[in-house]
């Protein structure tokens, strides 16, 4: 079932920023170097901008006929894309 009501939308996505900032403070926490907080950068920097890929590069430059609904279905439109290539 969708998530319709705003508030609970919101709260979603503050959840995720504040597991996001979470994680990140106990890795450096766990690790305080500058190469790891390079990495750990780079790291969120690189799947942000696959995840726009995934969603707005394919749907808006790629196929326009192609909808995202989140990375499991963009798993299964790579896969099947893939096969169709294949032959």
């Amino acid at each position: 079932m969708d998530i319709t009501n705003v508030r609970v939308l919101y709260l979603k996505g503050i959840l995720f920023l504040l597991i996001g900032v979470l994680s990140g403070v106990v890795i450096i926490l766990d690790h305080p170097t500058l190469k790891m907080a390079g990495l750990l950068a780079v790291c969120i920097w690189s799947f942000a901008r696959a995840y726009y890929f995934a969603f707005y590069v394919i749907e808006h430059y790629v196929d326009r006929t192609y909808r995202f609904a989140g990375l499991g279905s963009f798993l299964r439109y790579a896969l099947k894309r893939g096969s169709k290539a294949d032959k």
